[in-house]
């Protein structure tokens, strides 16, 4: 079968890339993203040119304006993946640190340290940055990486790849160590699920449908990146001074992506909330309002309960109405995704009771959704932000992409 056969030929070229990248120095890996963010500046016509490609088609195939706002390439954001890559460069590397050292009593030495996971395989659709993030990462601790994007970004990853693959040709590594995946339909994703011996993680970074997809065909351990219903509460004692930056920018910065926040939850007694909804309606937010916000704003379309459960992805935003914090967290209980909720007050006792009474991968208290993102928590960038418990919980970096392997040293002990 041509698409097994792909497959295989694909994940070996990976695997025997990884033996070497395990034992490359520190210096070496640095070196290298180093120029590849320096040729990230240098070339960027050309990634802007294959990006202008996938949007022109984009635009052609009536792709929504969230997908179409995680595809664009501009200067800017140019200059935002150069600037990952170098502080990627910059954080210590995980590979060989001592996470456990001890001689036991009957003289053994143990040591345990961090290696790397080996091939890490990224499945995601339209953001091309996350081509050169997971390039960058994977490599930095010492992993080989499978990319497979999708069918809209497929030039601009094409190009980022072919830019990782100068350099390490140039410094005599193994492109194998960046693996493209230049087939975009979606039989050729199914055999990649299947090697077990080859590939050590796999990561989904994408709609609900992708995700579903991956989980439910992989024989492969899965790192979940679903979908951000990030909640967002008004307490009614909430700083007006607070609420409007905090709601407009958890909203609207990049209502695209998964940190947005998608739900607002207003305490009745905040004394604002009509405002409020008037200056999200100017910023241009489509308002989806329960009962008492549609009676506060009547211009605003009525809510649907299965609307609280939708990533929007775009500015569209759900508004509930509760009358007591019990209200708010038993509604976030009910709604979330489990990537971000946040609470606005100036209530010590009730932003406690919020973050200890929730579990999602991200609490925040008095300030936007937008944070929660590796780059912000100074990762230098993300594989992509888990919402499962095991492994690892939200962005995950580069220590997230090593295990560990427990070295002992001895004298001729034996086992009684």
């Amino acid at each position: 079968m041509k698409e097994t056969e792909y497959v295989e030929n694909l994940c070996s070229k990976a695997k025997k890339a990884a033996r070497f990248l395990k034992i490359l120095s520190t210096s070496k890996k640095n070196k290298i993203l180093l120029d590849l963010a320096e040729l990230l500046i240098k070339r960027r016509s050309e990634i802007l040119a294959a990006n202008e490609i996938d949007l022109k088609e984009g635009r052609e195939k009536n792709l929504s304006s969230a997908l179409m706002d995680r595809l664009l390439l501009n200067d800017k954001r140019i200059e935002a993946m150069a600037t990952a890559v170098r502080e990627i460069v910059s954080l210590p590397d995980p590979v060989g640190e001592v996470v456990r050292g001890l001689t036991l009593p009957n003289g053994l030495e143990l040591s345990t340290k961090r290696v790397p996971l080996g091939v890490v395989m990224v499945i995601y659709e339209s953001r091309p940055n996350v081509t050169i993030d997971v390039g960058a990462l994977s490599f930095k601790s010492g992993n080989a990486c499978i990319l497979r994007g999708g069918s809209e970004s497929f030039r601009t990853n094409e190009i980022l790849v072919k830019l990782f693959h100068e350099i390490l040709i140039k410094e005599g590594i193994d492109p194998g160590a960046v693996t493209f995946v230049d087939k975009t339909d979606r039989s050729f994703m199914l055999p990649f699920f299947q090697q077990t011996s080859t590939i050590d993680i796999v990561v989904p970074r994408g709609g609900e449908g992708l995700i579903r997809f991956v989980s439910e065909n992989s024989k492969i351990p899965v790192v979940k990146h679903d979908k951000g219903v990030c909640n967002l509460y008004i307490d009614q004692d909430a700083d007006p001074e607070k609420v409007i930056p905090i709601v407009i920018n958890s909203k609207t910065q990049r209502p695209g992506v998964c940190n947005a926040t998608e739900n607002l939850i207003l305490h009745t007694g905040y004394p604002f909330r009509k405002e409020l909804l008037e200056t999200l309606a100017k910023e241009g937010v489509e308002l989806l309002l329960d009962g008492p916000a549609l009676a506060l704003y009547p211009n605003g379309k009525p809510v649907k309960e299965e609307d609280y459960l939708e990533e929007f992805l775009d500015l569209r935003l759900s508004v509930k109405t509760v009358s007591s914090l019990e209200d708010a967290l038993a509604f976030i209980e009910r709604t979330s995704s489990g990537h971000t909720e946040a609470i606005v007050t100036e209530d010590l006792g009730a932003a406690k009771t919020f973050v200890d009474s929730l579990d999602s991968a991200a609490l925040f208290v008095n300030c936007s959704t937008r944070f929660h993102d590796g780059g912000e928590f100074g990762l230098g960038a993300e594989v992509g932000i888990s919402t499962g418990k095991l492994h690892v919980r939200g962005p995950m970096g580069l220590v997230h992409l090593t295990t560990t392997t427990t070295y002992v040293n001895g004298s001729g002990q034996v086992r009684g």
